[in-house]
């Protein structure tokens, strides 16, 4: 069969089981845009790179495929960038399609040339060109099986605009099937002989590879067996926090006790993650621990200090072979538990209960009482009693994400995309990829002030698509986070850091699709199969005071469509002191 190798390119993300791409369209590669309106795959249509770039994060994350992005050259490659770095960091499953500038128009400095390779090189796993139109299924095929495997990250494509619209002959190739090594039965014997006999052991849980809830059958073993179970920053959702051996997370914002407890630990198994600089309090705790690394990545990026054993798995195939014999039955947490009681998990656990446990923040810091607008304690307290550990979380970066770290429980796999890399404005189009993957589920982005107008404008990609994500944007006025530090090193000399802002909730309210050109988005002269529900409209509230901000809540939550809350603070407010419990 004949075809152009843009529709070949569709065709194979099609096979590979690919359900959604978000792109920002460009004329540099018009023929997969054309191809994609046949396809079963919804295009959805984003508002700038950056945001097409973090929903396809937030996709892969939440469903463990390849989130597909696809942008125009040179002006839209810089706007995707970020995304490829934070996948490139967070170790997710990426691939970028980035339109190029025609064979014949190459180095001559045409209209929005540049370098794909030289631009993308040092923060991607691979950068690929189709300049065959008859390898444009096997380069797409490769793309998302590098993309996944091993060590997951970003592979960038390049399309010429003249490539795609050639024809081929070529089949759409099958997408080759990575099984992940399951760990010899002698391997897993030999850990939990190493488990049994130490004193504080403990399991750190993170990265991606979670998302199918194989996290709850560690836990259960590592309950039985009286091991506790730390996550890596925004990886905690990984075991429901109902859990025994829940022991809290590690990174910006934890809680002492709980990096105490970590420090303590004589035997440290990370799974799917790795003793990082943040993890580890910048390489100053949890070094002198005996170390098992569960990964998939020979090389160990990011990892810091001894590692004692490397198992090759991935955080399911792992999961398996420890909880499981090799005849299938239960393994016997006895294997693992030696002489221990549950003293030592129990007090990890115990620690991160009294961090988390709900009080105002008038009460954390007594010394500043009375400060304007909401307390902060008191409403993310509500959030967390209202979504009761089932909704999908999105945070960007900022202090105003740290509330919700802290007080927000996890009891489902998959409710959790955060920047690991620290990149702001992922909360919004993360949330909105979130409603498209799992309607039936509530999607909340928390981001302050600075962070929502990196990417707010994607809540116009939520309308057009028929996502209903709650926004919950935190503003005081300044970023926040560059405060603290300016204050830490720059006493009484802010610089640079305060803000003007609209009115949040009135440009929620604004959007109303029975009276806009925008009801058109999701129409059949669009790519895709998705469409927008006619006479959408937006919620949005502004709440100055704590008692107005679970009424607030409650009708945000009743609202059929996408919502927001303004929620207006004192500038002055920081986020409680990581020594402070109830």
């Amino acid at each position: 069969m004949s075809r152009s190798a843009g529709h070949l390119i569709v065709d194979t993300l099609e096979s590979a089981g690919i359900e959604r791409v978000y792109a920002v369209p460009g004329e540099s590669y018009l023929d997969v845009l054309d191809g994609l309106y046949d396809a079963k795959i919804e295009t959805v249509v984003c508002r700038q790179e950056g945001g097409a770039g973090f929903m396809a994060l937030a996709e892969s994350r939440l469903t463990g495929r390849p989130g597909i992005a696809m942008v125009t050259r040179g002006p839209g490659a810089a706007n995707a960038m970020i995304s490829v770095h934070t996948a490139w960091q967070d170790a997710t499953a990426l691939v970028l399609f980035v339109g190029l500038v025609p064979l014949n128009d190459r180095s001559r400095e045409s209209f929005q040339e540049f370098s794909l390779s030289e631009w993308f090189s040092s923060t991607a796993k691979r950068v690929l060109t189709i300049d065959d139109a008859d390898r444009a299924g096997e380069i797409t095929a490769d793309a998302l099986r590098i993309a996944a495997s091993g060590r997951p990250g970003p592979v960038v494509v390049g399309l010429p605009e003249d490539v795609l619209v050639r024809l081929t002959e070529a089949p759409t190739p099958p997408l080759a099937e990575v099984a992940p090594p399951t760990p010899a039965p002698a391997v897993i014997d030999g850990l939990a002989s190493r488990i049994a006999a130490a004193e504080r052991p403990a399991f750190v849980l993170g990265g991606d590879g979670w998302h199918n809830g194989c996290g709850a059958e560690l836990a259960g073993l590592a309950a039985s067996a009286g091991v506790p179970i730390f996550c890596d920053w925004r990886a905690y959702d990984a075991i429901p926090h109902s859990s025994p051996a829940w022991a809290g997370w590690l990174g910006y914002g934890r809680a002492d006790a709980v990096a105490a407890g970590f420090a303590e630990a004589d035997l440290i198994v990370f799974v799917g993650c790795t003793r990082s600089d943040v993890a580890s309090d910048g390489y100053t705790i949890g070094f002198d621990a005996e170390t098992v690394l569960v990964s998939l990545d020979m090389g160990a990026t990011q990892h810091a200090g001894r590692i004692d054993e490397h198992i090759i798995a991935s955080p399911i195939s792992f999961t398996r072979a420890l909880t499981r014999t090799e005849a299938g039955a239960a393994r016997d947490a006895s294997q693992l538990r030696g002489t221990r009681t549950d003293e030592w998990m129990q007090g990890r656990a115990d620690a991160q209960s009294r961090f988390a446990a709900h009080r105002p923040d008038a009460e954390a810091a007594p010394e500043n009482p009375g400060r304007a607008g909401v307390d902060l304690g008191v409403a993310f307290g509500i959030l967390d009693d209202r979504l009761g550990g089932d909704a999908i979380l999105t945070y960007g970066a900022g202090n105003a994400t740290i509330w919700g770290h802290r007080f927000i429980r996890h009891e489902r796999p998959a409710s959790l995309v955060g920047a690991r890399n620290g990149a702001m404005g992922l909360a919004v189009p993360a949330a909105v990829a979130a409603s498209l993957a799992y309607p039936e589920r509530r999607a909340v982005a928390i981001c302050g002030d600075g962070d929502f107008l990196m990417n707010g404008q994607e809540i116009a990609t939520a309308f057009a698509h028929s996502g209903s994500p709650l926004i919950i944007v935190i503003d005081n006025g300044v970023y926040g986070t560059i405060v603290s530090h300016q204050e830490n090193h720059y006493p009484g000399r802010p610089s640079g850091t305060r803000m003007v802002n609209p009115n949040f909730a009135a440009w929620m309210s604004a959007f109303d699709l029975s009276s806009s050109g925008a009801a058109s988005a999701g129409d059949a002269s669009s790519t895709g199969t998705g469409s927008s529900k006619s006479g959408l409209t937006g919620h949005g509230e502004r709440v100055e005071t704590t008692e107005d901000f679970g009424p607030a809540l409650d009708r945000a939550l009743a609202h059929d469509g996408p919502a927001l809350i303004h929620v207006l603070i004192d500038p002055a407010t920081m986020p409680p002191a990581a020594d402070e419990t109830s």
